[in-house]
């Protein structure tokens, strides 16, 4: 069906690595001159359906081989964006670890160039959207900028609102807002919020995105491999730009007229599951199309990272995307 972790050794199984090598990787410039880096892998028959997959915060397309593979091998082409500030893209600050966007809004619109001049040109139809976490966040903020430019969509753990812990949000919120005028005041330089630092590996036992021992190890050994594309925590000034970039998403939730599938990992606790559901209930209200009966479609015991999780629950999450996707072909 799709690849199983069991594949995963030290390396990707050798149809992954063929694979790869038939991608094109190329640049294009974003706002503010900032390279934004994709990878493409185009079917060979004309007329293919074609997925864009929008990827999480510290993520970069070289982690996405194995999704690729079986998306492509379903018949799809592929294209995968390096947000700004990540991956294999520009970074905007000289400590290259901090997790900074200048404004939300650039995100988006590097997303929007990358859709309308990369990737419309090279598909036979609209595409669809694959987007993950601060992905998810990115592409709806698209789809509301640009409600017809795609046909349907699947976002996956989206930030759609922050998991606090213990901390009331509004709390938190207040938290964010204050550290970041003392920031402003005393520095021109962004500072991590508060517990954020550089890069630095956590063990598998203290990992919060997937329950998959294989694809963890991957994951670590990708990032050990390239230092490039390693990024620390989130800035103040990122953490605000994302909280007014959510409060947008809910005012503007009346412009989402893509057909949307929202996969909540429900143990989740990266972001914030409440929100999730909030999101759902209005824009299913709204748009009866999207969010089937107004909830989230809901993965048990799975963490954040539905795509690298264990077999069986990313199998899940890849069928229903392949599902929502042939309804809405």
């Amino acid at each position: 069906m799709f690849n199983s972790e069991s594949s995963l050794g030290d390396s990707l199984p050798d149809e992954i690595s063929f694979f790869w090598q038939k991608g094109l990787f190329d640049l294009f410039s974003g706002i503010d001159g900032i390279n934004i880096h994709y990878a493409q892998f185009i079917q060979e028959q004309a007329e293919c359906p074609t997925i864009v997959i929008v990827p999480g915060r510290c993520e970069s397309y070289l982690k996405y081989q194995e999704l690729s593979f079986d998306l492509y091998c379903q018949g799809y082409s592929v294209f995968i964006i390096d947000h700004r500030g990540q991956g294999l893209s520009g970074r905007m600050l000289q400590n290259v670890d901090k997790g900074y966007v200048a404004k939300f809004q650039d995100y988006v619109d590097d997303l929007h160039y990358f859709i309308e001049k990369i990737v419309t040109p090279r598909s036979s139809e609209k595409p669809y959207l694959l987007a993950h976490s601060m992905g998810g966040a990115i592409a709806t903020r698209f789809m509301q900028d640009c409600p017809n430019a795609i046909k349907a969509a699947v976002i996956s753990s989206p930030m759609l609102g922050f998991y606090s812990g213990l901390l009331p949000k509004s709390l938190a919120k207040i938290l964010v807002a204050i550290k970041l005028k003392f920031n402003n005041i005393v520095s021109t330089t962004p500072w991590y919020f508060f517990g954020q630092k550089d890069y630095s590996l956590k063990s598998f036992s203290e990992n919060k995105l997937t329950h998959s021992v294989q694809r963890y190890q991957y994951f670590v050994d990708l990032y050990k491999k390239n230092r490039v594309i390693q990024l620390g925590g989130v800035t103040t000034h990122w953490l605000a730009q994302s909280i007014e970039a959510q409060k947008e998403i809910f005012a503007k939730l009346a412009q989402l007229k893509t057909p949307i599938l929202l996969l909540q990992a429900c143990g989740d606790t990266i972001v914030c599951q409440q929100a999730q559901n909030n999101f759902c209930q209005q824009l299913h209200t709204l748009q009866p199309q999207s969010c089937p009966n107004g909830v989230p479609s809901r993965i048990d015991t799975a963490f954040h990272e539905l795509f690298f999780e264990t077999d069986a629950i990313r199998n899940q999450a890849i069928t229903q995307s392949l599902v929502w996707f042939k309804q809405h072909h």
